[in-house]
């Protein structure tokens, strides 16, 4: 059955927040808690869940609104409305009676069909289901979500021998689609697939680094980003899920676990982490843990602990010559690396990975299925697996045989073959535990640019970007400089795509799986012509970014962007300029220029000015749109989701969201398609604009902006350039027509006189330094 109508049982901080995910998804939501003793509120503990959610940050809902759908409630008075409900998520203590009390209760009330999931991260399906009826077994399964729900893209399944194969179907399309989910089928063992190899990297990483003497900041430096791992590496990420975590999920593993397996060996007292937790240090949401900032005297000291002493002091930036080689060499040349850096990296990844290698196929029946828990579960850019491949299988097999430990036998079948991945035919193939190689598939709907590059050549690029053609005439563009941010190279290949499209195609779609759309124009380009008093090669550039933008949008053909990630400044500029736009969801956009101290100046002034005008929800009149458009990009305004960029005008209310980052090329194909019926380019606009008077009004809001300590000295500068631009400079009339050219106009001459200021380079420079704002 579809499911139109959820509950979650448990209103903690996962229930909680699997809650709030669901009513992100438009899915009404039950939320229900046991009643508080005493408590005049029967229902304190879910309204109070909802009312800590639409205050934290980073948000659990996407747009304050999602949270109306939340409908918080207790399990006495409101149990009975679990009739309604067509999927059932338990998220309450890890306690098998507690869950197995409250599984009896909801088989006396739940109606023929609905599906019952319990959040468990540790206990066996089997375990949770003993005594239960037929009925029950039949329509229960296990739906691990990581945390926090929002942002974590990993669904981990468990389905028993009983489950029907269509309720197991239905939650994963639902998870898939609709919560934009990576959904991995795990079979029912202890940690499923991403804990308990992920439990395991932690152990070891930490007794490592204990046995070999290295600080905290050094094991994070060595086991983070030069092994594709965040930049918390392991004592951070530990501060983030809480070290009174540790010995719970370390007591509950080794309860589990098979008593020859590997993670046994690596149990041990922690004293220094006993003390840490007695001392109230568990992590960030305590007073800090192997990592606090020290506020004393008014500032802000990132501090470290010792392992040895248990004393904070300064954490220190580390610098090892392995580091510095894997930045060019990647993992193999830090594993190669002679230095306590090289060493401990060895250590930990080679136990790691031949764990990994050795689970298959206990824990899942694939390769992939592997990978892809680890890179969304724990945001390991690249899977155990593809790990192996990256260092290289056959280089780890003799290594460790030379070091006299087993090789798995899996590790030694990749090594006798070619790798775990290999491509054959334009194909991805991967290594199946039978020795064979196997195509890597993917669900319907699903279009990855990374398989479409394995076909073929692409249509046309340089070092900044690229087209290909996507198929059934569609060219997608693609950005690949760092952070995708705009260059004269880009234009090139925009303009490229304006001269090729009409004539083989029909459609652009503006993309790239990096993890970011665009971060805008590039910084470092300008400051190097600034210092250099180049002016003319900026002023060269904003009038190319003009003319493209404008290319783009004038283009006899539809264009679509899909931003995911940052999409600020330019990379917004361009959302702003497409016909349309299929958003992931999780999107951050804004038009950012300000807090650099310049102006929009590749048309967001004029489109921002065009949309808000335009717009049948917003007052009319020249002088609304025009104080709207001030306050957004004047604050440096950034939409936290697609939602709230809807709110905030940089995306229509036309415009779609995607959920599930790898159907997002899709969608935005098919929106591009179904543009492409009878396709016009829009008309230029005609803007409206209130002229000195509008400035006027504008200046004085900002004066009390100023007196009130808001708005800064060069704030003031900034604000005042872009009120000329808004209100359309001194000739400007209200009565009489102003086009889109002559507003790109403006917006390029404010961009340069300010680019030229001393506050403005002092901002730009402050930022690629520190990647903040500077307040001057």
């Amino acid at each position: 059955m579809p499911i139109q109508q959820a509950a979650v049982i448990g209103a903690g901080v996962m229930g909680a927040g699997i809650a709030a995910h669901l009513a992100n998804a438009g899915v009404p939501v039950l939320l229900l808690d046991i009643v508080p003793e005493g408590a005049e509120n029967r229902s304190a503990l879910a309204e109070g869940a909802i009312a800590k959610m639409l205050k934290a940050d980073p948000a659990p809902f996407m747009w304050k609104r999602a949270a109306r759908l939340v409908t918080p409630g207790n399990l006495e008075d409101d149990f009975d409305r679990l009739a309604e409900c067509d999927w059932i998520i338990e998220a309450v203590l890890e306690d098998p009676e507690v869950k197995g009390d409250l599984y009896r209760r909801l088989e006396a009330v739940r109606k023929d069909g609905s599906i019952v999931s319990s959040n468990t991260s540790t206990l066996p399906l089997k375990l949770l289901t003993e005594g239960m009826p037929e009925r029950f077994r039949a329509d229960f399964l296990i739906t691990h979500f990581f945390n926090p729900p929002r942002y974590m893209p990993l669904l981990e399944l468990v389905a028993g021998e009983k489950t029907r194969g269509q309720a197991v179907a239905e939650i994963a399309a639902f998870g898939d689609r609709v919560l934009g989910k990576a959904i991995v089928h795990c079979h029912d063992t202890p940690g499923f697939v991403a804990n308990r190899i992920g439990t395991f990297w932690l152990q070891c990483a930490v007794v490592e680094t204990l046995d070999r003497g290295l600080s905290i900041e050094e094991a994070d430096a060595i086991l983070g980003r030069p092994l594709g791992v965040p930049k918390t590496g392991v004592f951070a990420l530990l501060d983030l899920v809480g070290l009174d975590l540790m010995p719970k999920v370390d007591a509950s593993m080794a309860a589990t676990l098979p008593k020859d397996d590997a993670y046994h060996a690596l149990r041990r007292p922690f004293p220094i982490l006993e003390k840490l937790i007695a001392e109230g240090y568990t992590g960030r949401k305590g007073k800090g843990g192997f990592y606090r900032l020290n506020r004393e005297g008014g500032g802000k000291v990132k501090e470290a602990v010792d392992l040895a002493t248990g004393d904070y002091a300064p954490a220190v930036k580390v610098s090892l010559g392995s580091v510095s080689a894997a930045r060019k060499g990647g993992p193999r040349a830090l594993v190669e690396h002679a230095d306590k850096g090289g060493q401990l990296a060895w250590a930990v990844m080679s136990q790691v990975l031949s764990y990994a290698a050795s689970l298959l196929p206990k824990i899942a029946d694939d390769v992939p299925s592997v990978d892809r828990a680890l890179r969304t579960g724990y945001n390991w850019k690249f899977g155990p697996f593809e790990l192996l491949d990256r260092i290289g299988v056959d280089y780890v097999a003799a290594r460790l045989k030379e070091e006299g430990r087993p090789v798995p036998p899996l590790l030694e079948k990749a090594a006798a073959a070619e790798g775990f991945y290999r491509v054959k035919d334009g194909r991805q193939q991967y290594l199946t535990v039978g020795g064979d190689y196997a195509d890597v598939e993917r669900a319907e709907g699903v279009l990855l640019l990374s398989d479409i590059k394995l076909k073929g050549e692409r249509l046309a690029g340089n070092g900044s970007a690229s087209l290909w053609d996507i198929g059934d005439g569609v060219v997608c563009l693609e950005v690949h400089t760092k952070m995708n941010t705009m260059d004269p190279e880009v234009f090139k290949i925009i303009a490229k795509a304006v001269e090729i499209v009409p004539k083989d195609h029909k459609a652009l779609v503006i993309y790239n799986e990096g993890s970011h759309f665009s971060a805008g124009a590039n910084l470092g380009l300008a400051m190097f012509a600034a210092n250099v008093g180049a002016w003319p090669m900026i002023e060269d550039m904003v009038a190319e970014g003009q003319k493209v933008y404008t290319a783009l949008k004038r283009a006899p053909f539809p264009v679509v962007a899909a931003p995911s990630g940052l999409a600020l400044g330019g990379g917004c500029e361009i959302l702003l300029a497409s016909d349309a736009v299929q958003a992931h969801a999780e999107s951050y956009i804004g038009l950012v220029e300000a807090g650099v101290g310049v102006v929009p100046a590749w048309g967001g002034c004029k489109e921002l000015l065009t949309r808000y005008a335009q717009d049948p929800k917003r007052p009319k009149g020249p002088m609304p749109p025009v104080a709207a458009a001030f306050e957004t990009i004047g604050l440096a305004k950034v939409a936290k989701s697609a939602y709230e960029a809807k709110e905030l005008g940089f995306l229509r209310g036309s415009d779609r969201i995607t959920f599930n980052r790898e159907r997002l090329l899709a969608d935005a194909k098919q929106k591009a398609l179904e543009l492409g019926e009878g396709y016009r380019p829009p008309e230029p606009a005609d803007l409206f604009l209130p002229g000195p008077s509008g400035k006027a009004s504008l200046a004085f809001a900002l004066r009390d902006l100023y007196a009130k300590g808001v708005a800064t000295e060069h704030d003031m500068v900034v604000a005042s350039e872009l009120a000329q631009v808004l209100t359309g400079g001194p000739k400007a009339d209200f009565t009489e027509a102003m086009n889109e050219d002559d507003v790109l106009k403006m917006e390029r001459a404010a961009f340069m006189r300010l680019v030229r200021t001393p506050g403005t380079l002092a901002r730009v420079e402050h930022t690629l330094e520190t990647g903040k704002p500077l307040r001057n």
